[in-house]
C-alpha cells in the first residue's frame, strides 16, 4: 500500500471510529450509509465542477446539477457552525431570525439545516435525468443521523481533508471504499447480499469478454462491483479510446437494478466514484418484472451478476415467470435467459443447490437453458470463497451465450482451495482455470461431459469431477468443536 492510499484509508478509518461512538450511528449499516452521502456530496462538487470547465472549454453553457449555494464546499467548508450558527445559516433561507426560531439549540443549526432545508432540497430535484438520480438515491437516505453536532463536524473535517480533485485520490478512495464495503458488510453479517468477491467478478468478465458497444446489465447490482470491473476491464482492454467511445462507455453501456435501498445508495456512489457521473442504476425489485414478453430493445448483450440465492417470492411475483417459483435464483435465471439478447452472453453465479439438481420446475427451467442457450463452461467454487461475507454455500460460475444453438457439451473445472473469512481468494487461484478454459483443456480438475449425458442424468449440472477419487476428510476435534461454538455465536 502506498503512503497516499494509507493516509485516505486512515482518514476513513478515522471517521467511521467518530461515528461508532455517536448515539446514533453505532451500528454498522448506520455509519456507512452516512459515510456514503457525505462523501456523496463531497465527491459529486468535484464531478460538477470538471463537467463546467469541460462546458467551457468548449463554448456551452454548463447547467448545474446541484445548485452552487447548496454544494458542499459552501455549508461543509468555512462555515462556524457552531460559534456563528445564524451567521451561517442566513446564506440559505430567506429569513434567518424566523427560521432560527424553529432550533432549540443553536449549535445545533447545522444539524437543522441538514435536515430542513439540504435533504429536502436534495430529494425533490427534477428536470434533468442527472437531478432525478441525485433525488432518487437522496429520498433512500432518512437524513443525519449523527446526534452530535461535534461529532458531524470532526467527520466533515476529515472528508475535507482527502483531495478528491486529482484522479490519483479519487482512484485511491475508490480502492479504500470497496475495501470498507467488503469489512463492514463482513462485521455485519450482510456483505454477502450485495458484494462478491472482486477476483471471482474479474474471473466472469474474463471468461465473457465484453467489447465497447455493447449493453452490459446487472439485474441485482448490489454496489455494483460487477460494472465497475466491467468498466476497468473495457478501459484496459482499449489503450486508444475515442471521445465517442468513453462518451459511449459512461453514458450507453452499463445498467444496473438493485432492490434494497442501502445497497442501491452504495453502487451508486461506487460507480460515480469511479468516473461514472450519471450512472443508470435504478432502484427496483428485477424480479417484479414481466419477462414474458420483453421487447427486443429492453435486452442486453451481456448480463453479469450473482443474483439472491435462497430467498422466496410470493405467488404475485412467480406469475411474471413461464415456471411459476418460489426460489429466488429459479426465478432470476428465468429472467436472465429472457433478459439476454441472440448472440449475448451470461456470467453468473448460481448457488449448489436444486437450481443444478433439483426435479420438478427446477429440471425445466434448466432444460430450457441447455435447448435455448449454449452452456459452455461451468466452473466449481469450493465452499468458502463467500464466507469473508457472512455467507458459507457452495457455489458455481455459470456462462452461457444465446445463439441459436443447444447445449453439446459443457467444459467443467473445479478449482480448489480453503477459503476462509481470514483467507480469502485471489485473482492468482483463477489462472490455472483461465488458461484450460481458453483451450478447453482436460486436466485433473477439468473435464467435458457431453449433452447426451446431462440429459440421461436428468439434466443435473454440477460439477462431478470423474478425475477425482472420493476422500473421506476428517476434521480435528478442536476444528469441530471452534465451527459448533461459531454456529452457536450466530444463533444468539
Amino acid at each position: 500500500m502506498n503512503p497516499k492510499e494509507q493516509i485516505v484509508k486512515n482518514e476513513i478509518k478515522a471517521i467511521c471510529d467518530i461515528m461508532r461512538r455517536d448515539d446514533g450511528t453505532n451500528a454498522t449499516v448506520d455509519y456507512i450509509e452516512q459515510l456514503s452521502w457525505l462523501l456523496f456530496l463531497r465527491i459529486f462538487e468535484d464531478v460538477e465542477n470538471q463537467q463546467e470547465e469541460l462546458a467551457v472549454l468548449e463554448g456551452e453553457e454548463y447547467k448545474p446539477i446541484i445548485d452552487k449555494k447548496l454544494r458542499w464546499s459552501n455549508w461543509a467548508k468555512n462555515k462556524d457552525w457552531i460559534g456563528k450558527p445564524k451567521d451561517s445559516l442566513k446564506d440559505f433561507v430567506n429569513d434567518v431570525d424566523e427560521e432560527f426560531t424553529k432550533i432549540i439549540k443553536p449549535e445545533e443549526t447545522l444539524i437543522h439545516f441538514i435536515n430542513n432545508i439540504l435533504f429536502p432540497y436534495l430529494r425533490n430535484l427534477s428536470g434533468t435525468p442527472e437531478k432525478e438520480k441525485v433525488a432518487e438515491v437522496f429520498k433512500e437516505i432518512t437524513g443525519n443521523k449523527i446526534k452530535s453536532v461535534y461529532n458531524l463536524l470532526d467527520v466533515i473535517e476529515k472528508i475535507n481533508k482527502i483531495d478528491f480533485s486529482s484522479y490519483e485520490d479519487s482512484h485511491i478512495l475508490s480502492q479504500v471504499y470497496e475495501e470498507l464495503l467488503l469489512e463492514m458488510g463482513s462485521e455485519a453479517g450482510w456483505g454477502g447480499e450485495f458484494y462478491t468477491p472482486r477476483p471471482v467478478i474479474r474471473f466472469i468478465i474474463n471468461v465473457i469478454k465484453p467489447k465497447i458497444g455493447e449493453t452490459i446489465l446487472d439485474p441485482f447490482g448490489g454496489s455494483a462491483g460487477f460494472l465497475i470491473e466491467a468498466y476497468k476491464y473495457l478501459l484496459k482492454k482499449n489503450d486508444n479510446i475515442t471521445v465517442s467511445q468513453t462518451e459511449l462507455l459512461k453514458n450507453k453501456t452499463f445498467y444496473g437494478q438493485e432492490k434494497k435501498p442501502l445497497p442501491f445508495l452504495l453502487g451508486t456512489m461506487n460507480l460515480i466514484l469511479h468516473g461514472i457521473a450519471n450512472p443508470n442504476y435504478f432502484r427496483k425489485n428485477t424480479l417484479m418484472e414481466d419477462v414474458h414478453n420483453i421487447p427486443e430493445d429492453e435486452k442486453f448483450d451481456v448480463i453479469i451478476t450473482n443474483p439472491p440465492f435462497g430467498g422466496k417470492e410470493n405467488r404475485q411475483v412467480q406469475n411474471n415467470f413461464p415456471y411459476p417459483i418460489a426460489s429466488t435464483e429459479a426465478l432470476a435465471l428465468q429472467y436472465i435467459m429472457r433478459k439476454l439478447k441472440n448472440g449475448g452472453r451470461v456470467g453468473m453465479v448460481l448457488p449448489e443447490g436444486q437450481i443444478m439438481f433439483g426435479e420438478g420446475k427446477f429440471k425445466e427451467i434448466r432444460k430450457e437453458l441447455l435447448e435455448k442457450c449454449n452452456v459452455f463452461a461451468i466452473v466449481s467454487l469450493p465452499q468458502g470463497v463467500f464466507s469473508a461475507m457472512g455467507a458459507g454455500v457452495k457455489t458455481n460460475l455459470v456462462f452461457f451465450e444465446k445463439t441459436g444453438v443447444p447445449t453439446k457439451e459443457i467444459w467443467y473445472y473445479e478449482l480448489e482451495g480453503k477459503f476462509t473469512k481470514v483467507q480469502r481468494i485471489k485473482d492468482e487461484h483463477f489462472k490455472d482455470a483461465l488458461e484450460k478454459f481458453e483451450k478447453r483443456e482436460v486436466s485433473e480438475n477439468s473435464w467435458i461431459v457431453s449433452i447426451e449425458d446431462i440429459v440421461k442424468n436428468n439434466y443435473d449440472l454440477t460439477a462431478k469431477n470423474p478425475n477425482k477419487k472420493d476422500e473421506i476428510e476428517y476434521k480435528e476435534p478442536q476444528e469441530i468443536v471452534f465451527e459448533i461454538e461459531n454456529i452457536d455465536y450466530e444463533i444468539e
